[in-house]
């Protein structure tokens, strides 16, 4: 009797490595991360009377405050903008960083009872989450470009130049690279230290106040702006306002650095999170 040789796409085995799944593979489980985006979008606004509209009362409020607190009350410069432009444009791209690497850095928390059952590509997971709160920003962004409509038509505001508008791009997928690559990294590390969980929620909230969030780059005084710069993500806040609104303080080298930033980050993320991911399942 001759031999028959059995063939498969590929073989599940208890050995790790730093290169994961391949993109061959992952392409195959890319109607689960549309099941995941799908899921995680109708637990948020399924039974809902406003539905996806809800992702807008969050910034919403914030912009409220923000305009009350440090427009009226501390009188934080917004250079020639109007304030409630500069605000939100800040507070849509903060959110979409801090909700992308908060849920990213929360991976093995959240997820450990399907990691334990089910074999899929982990990467799968991180990126549903990122896919999930890019919708929301989306939405978000579509108040924001009815807003810059409206200042545009009623209030005299001056669009950007069509070459601006080429840093959008750049400012939001670097923005997702960073905030992947950093929850990526912070999942395997809260993932054995618990207790790092809470250093990571008040690292992100101090990070913001480095952050052009609330205040543009100009206004920070020369002796301190270089620790604002070293943040790789003043760069993507100054790059996003500047495609939207046409006004922003940065330079090329000052994007590359951000991207570079960004793009070492991730590879280093994604190396870790292949290798340790497997084995993080019985520690969880």
């Amino acid at each position: 009797m001759s031999e028959v040789t059995s063939k498969w796409n590929w073989e599940i085995t208890g050995q790790t490595s730093y290169w994961g799944a391949s993109l061959q593979e992952l392409w195959s489980y890319r109607h689960l991360l549309g099941a995941l985006v799908k899921r995680d979008f109708l637990l948020r606004y399924q039974q809902t009377v406003l539905g996806p509209f809800w992702g807008l009362f969050p910034p919403i409020m914030t912009l409220v405050t923000y305009v009350l607190v440090f427009g009226k009350f501390v009188g934080i410069p917004t250079d020639t903008l109007p304030p409630v432009l500069f605000y939100f444009a800040g507070i849509i791209l903060w959110s979409f960083f801090n909700n992308s690497f908060s849920g990213t850095s929360a991976i093995f928390r959240d997820n450990i009872h399907l990691f334990s059952k089910v074999y899929f590509p982990r990467l799968v997971m991180p990126a549903s989450v990122i896919s999930t709160h890019f919708s929301t920003f989306l939405i978000q962004l579509f108040l924001m470009l009815l807003l810059i409509a409206y200042y545009a038509l009623f209030q005299g505001l001056s669009l950007p130049v069509s070459a601006h508008l080429l840093w959008f791009p750049v400012a939001v997928a670097t923005t997702a690279a960073l905030a992947l690559g950093l929850g990526l990294l912070f999942s395997v590390i809260t993932a054995k230290y618990r207790d790092m969980g809470h250093l990571v929620s008040l690292g992100v909230r101090l990070l913001m106040y480095v952050t052009p969030v609330i205040y543009p780059l100009s206004s920070v005084p020369e002796k301190v702006r270089w620790v604002v710069q070293l943040n790789p993500l003043t760069p993507l806040f100054e790059a996003f306002r500047l495609s939207l609104l046409g006004e922003g303080t940065l330079t090329g080298a000052q994007v590359l650095y951000s991207i570079g930033f960004a793009g070492v980050v991730l590879v280093v993320a994604m190396l870790l999170f292949n290798k340790q991911g497997d084995k993080l399942i019985d520690v969880v």
